[in-house]
């Protein structure tokens, strides 16, 4: 029996343990979660009988693999697609038509967290959730996992790096292994740039009257990176209400990310007035908020050198891992490497 650890249960994870559970009955998996939830950040709230997608907004058909993943090998229930185009907006909140170039844009009426929960759902492995990692190990040709509580976990004989590239560098900074490679890693993750993203959440009473689903900011250049319509995904929000997702643009968020969050939403609202041009949205009667330090790679680390530490059974995965801030993107970067840990087992 091979006995394989994962650390952070992202879509990345739950695409690799849907691949070794199939090639590798026998594996005993073991998945290391800080949060309560899957997914990373396709993560999905529930409240007052509405869904929405607060972190990544869809799925891109822009991977065969991937699309064969979504409308073949899982369940197709509740697989809604996006019709509606998405606009751009410049510097001056200018919104012009016919950005879009996506096929596809996939989530689920349940919200896009139901891609990691139905690929677990379709493996033996075990989800440990509120564990945070705090220390790695390597001894007898082994890995060890130390959580906060000082609980270990293991031995494993794979294990499987999962969390950004920050948080990946620092724990290999503190790993406790004796080679020379796990500072090379670690200096080398830790170069990965990220763009930081705040997101507010703003829900109406009544439906927006425009014809596209997103907003995006294409010069980079304003405060407002993002606005999306919830309403426009099937079963997300009801017939007459209006949800909004407003993410930040990365210098806006990183100058407010330590702000008051009321203050932080209230100056969204405001901006999206200004870009969408109807001034009741500056009123919402409720509202959420998130804030996502490590949001966005901006590259990926050196592939060659995270394959080296394949020798000693160690894996990383990841959009940073793919070099691309996609969903997609992890979810294929999950498949090759349960793959290529198939392959060595």
């Amino acid at each position: 029996m091979t006995d394989i650890g994962f650390v952070g249960a992202g879509a990345a994870t739950a695409a690799a343990s849907f691949v070794l559970d199939g090639a590798l009955p026998d594996a005993n998996i073991t998945v290391l979660e800080k949060s309560r939830g899957v997914c990373g950040r396709a993560a999905t709230r529930r409240r007052d009988g509405i869904r929405y997608d607060y972190g990544a907004n869809y799925v891109k058909s822009d991977d065969e693999r991937v699309v064969d993943l979504l409308t073949e090998r899982l369940d197709t229930e509740g697989l809604v697609d996006v019709t509606e185009p998405i606009y751009t907006f410049d510097s001056s909140g200018t919104v012009s038509a016919g950005r879009d170039a996506d096929e596809h844009k996939w989530s689920y009426e349940r919200g896009l967290t139901q891609i990691a929960k139905r690929l677990f759902a379709r493996t033996d492995a075990t989800v440990e959730h509120e564990t945070r990692v705090e220390t790695v190990t390597r001894a007898d040709d082994a890995w060890t996992v130390t959580d906060t509580d000082g609980k270990q976990w293991g031995p494993f004989d794979v294990l499987v790096l999962n969390p950004p590239a920050p948080q990946t560098a620092q724990l290999l900074a503190d790993a406790e292994w004796d080679d020379p490679l796990r500072s090379d890693l670690a200096g080398a993750v830790g170069d990965v740039d990220y763009r930081t993203i705040y997101t507010a959440v703003l829900h109406y009473p009544f439906e927006l009257d425009v014809p596209y689903y997103a907003l995006v900011n294409t010069d980079k250049e304003h405060d407002v990176g993002w606005v999306a319509r919830e309403e426009c995904k099937g079963g997300h929000v009801p017939d007459g209400e209006s949800l909004l997702i407003v993410q930040a643009g990365h210098e806006w968020s990183v100058a407010h990310y330590d702000d008051s969050p009321a203050d932080n939403v209230a100056a969204l609202a405001e901006m999206t007035v200004d870009i969408v041009g109807d001034d009741r949205l500056s009123d919402p009667d409720w509202t959420d908020h998130q804030g996502w330090r490590y949001a966005l790679p901006e590259a990926g680390a050196p592939t060659g050198l995270l394959q080296s530490a394949e020798r000693e059974n160690l894996y990383f995965l990841g959009d940073w891992v793919a070099g691309e801030a996609r969903l997609h993107a992890a979810l294929r970067n999950g498949l090759d490497t349960g793959e290529r840990i198939v392959h060595a087992h």
